[in-house]
């Protein structure tokens, strides 16, 4: 079985996205310890090729680095079919490129969210009905995949928030990556949170 795979998806991939990939891991391991790479798979995309191939955007790095992750070897890249297909969770920076994503692929609709819609979501979700988590691949990837069933089943087909929208800090200034930067971690903390149990 592969590990459960969250996909993050920004406009370049240089800045909001490449925090959350990196962060999320960062976040694992803080729970978990080094088995959390095995376990859960966090990689992403830009739905534009304007940076393929770029390192992280420097803001963007110095804030998962002060956050205890790891931005080195990065490399942007451009969302591809292939990528959402081998997702089980996609997360992306705006509504809009939710729309982005299921113009390319309309089977992920269950399971691509706004970031911020996705936390929002799981503070409704009972922990306590998802599969009992262990530390092997198949347990982490069976409580995953029921946790996105459950968030996909409260939206009840309801749009984003505007509220759900991360801020673009791509040009701006190491207070407004900050700010993004906290955005994302405090998104990402209820999926840390449930998943690992």
């Amino acid at each position: 079985m592969s590990p459960f795979t969250v996909l993050h998806v920004c406009m370049g991939n240089i800045c909001r996205s490449p925090m959350a990939e990196r962060l999320l891991v960062a976040r694992l391991r803080d729970e978990l310890g080094p088995v959390a790479d095995e376990l859960v798979r966090s990689h992403g995309a830009g739905t534009g090729s304007w940076h393929e191939g770029d390192p992280m955007n420097p803001p963007a790095a110095r804030q998962v680095r002060t956050r205890g992750g790891d931005p080195d070897s990065f490399r942007a890249r451009t969302l591809e079919v292939a990528f959402v297909k081998e997702s089980d969770l996609v997360l992306t920076a705006t509504a809009e490129q939710v729309e982005f994503v299921l113009e390319l692929e309309p089977g992920a609709a269950s399971r691509t969210f706004v970031l911020g819609e996705f936390a929002r979501l799981l503070a409704e979700v009972d922990g306590a009905a998802l599969p009992p988590f262990a530390p092997t691949v198949e347990a982490v990837a069976a409580r995953g995949r029921t946790l996105v069933a459950a968030a996909h089943k409260l939206r009840d087909d309801a749009w984003p928030q505007a509220r759900d929208d991360l801020d673009d800090p791509y040009g701006r200034g190491d207070a407004f990556f900050s700010r993004t930067a906290d955005q994302v971690e405090a998104s990402l903390a209820p999926l840390v949170g449930v998943l690992v149990g």
